[in-house]
């Protein structure tokens, strides 16, 4: 019975979308990332995806070094898996996006399915001053940008860190991206079980509408039968509605102020911890279980937080 599964919440620290200049919650510092991370874990958080930000101006930082300043620390306080994310920004380069994951051999990586349009300008719309300028440049470059993960990208990550015993969150902001995974998985270049996070909502991507939902749930369940695991974000004021919405239809769900800013109509969430007590309030309704951080690790076989480099 759906009452019986116990759910999977992923938190999404701080991501390289947003900038410092639109909220003042949003975690910039190592200091701040462990802060806000350990408090998500504490709230019921099973998983914690990681990126990491230049500790004086907010830009996404993808050094392994930038990782390192919050990594060990975060293990040390937290039973939470890891997930290193291996988009970084879609300014980067694979080879610079896939080496902290290369480097640290997390339990979870992420990894984005198919090349998108990925539209961050609207937001020049509602934020009109900024800290820094680099702020201004990375939402207006995204009008005329690709973010790339061609299939040769998306095989040059999976070789990289399948030795490490890693697994993968396979992000999939579209329908096609779905049939992405399922060309991997027909030549054994990942194996279940699948964890699929599907990304509702980001401007290039699939849209925020039940039927858009119900579509890739339909699609992913003809492509992986019971192979796979999935999980769900909505970008921006959709995240909630679509984490209950899909958490009704199986799904175990993803929170964190990479993805969205807010705790509710024009209300900015304070810290990660209170987007993910929110949706813990929101399965509980529903009469679902949160998983621990070691049944996610047995749902999702993974290799333990012991098998990690950091």
């Amino acid at each position: 019975m759906a009452q019986a599964r116990k759910v999977i919440i992923t938190c999404a620290v701080t991501g390289s979308i947003h900038t410092p200049s639109m909220s003042p919650h949003l975690p910039v510092t190592p200091d701040e990332i462990v802060a806000d991370a350990v408090r998500a874990a504490e709230a019921g958080a099973a998983i914690l995806h990681l990126h990491a930000r230049d500790p004086e101006t907010g830009k996404p930082d993808q050094t392994p070094e930038a990782f390192a300043r919050f990594l060990p620390r975060i293990k040390q306080q937290t039973n939470a898996a890891i997930n290193i994310t291996t988009g970084g920004s879609p300014y980067m380069r694979v080879e610079e996006r896939v080496k902290p994951a290369e480097v640290f051999k997390p339990e979870v990586a992420s990894l984005n399915m198919g090349s998108i349009n990925f539209g961050l300008y609207p937001m020049l719309d509602r934020y009109k001053e900024f800290r820094f300028d680099w702020e201004r440049q990375h939402l207006e470059a995204t009008r005329d940008l690709v973010f790339r993960n061609s299939f040769k990208d998306i095989e040059y990550i999976l070789e990289t860190c399948y030795g490490n015993g890693t697994r993968f969150e396979f992000e999939c902001y579209d329908i096609a991206h779905l049939y992405n995974l399922k060309h991997f998985l027909d030549r054994g270049l990942v194996k279940p079980p699948l964890f699929v996070q599907s990304v509702f909502g980001i401007l290039g991507g699939i849209g925020t509408h039940p039927e858009d939902v119900m579509h890739m749930k339909r699609t992913a369940d003809r492509l992986f039968g019971d192979s796979y695991r999935w999980s769900v974000l909505g970008a921006g004021a959709s995240q909630m509605r679509i984490a209950a919405m899909a958490a009704a239809m199986g799904a175990n769900v993803r929170v964190g102020l990479e993805d969205s800013l807010w705790a509710g109509p024009g209300k900015l969430a304070r810290s990660n911890a209170e987007q993910v007590a929110k949706v813990r309030q929101i399965l509980e309704g529903l009469g679902l279980e949160i998983a621990t951080p070691d049944e996610a690790r047995e749902i999702l076989e993974l290799k333990g937080g012991a098998s990690v480099a950091f």
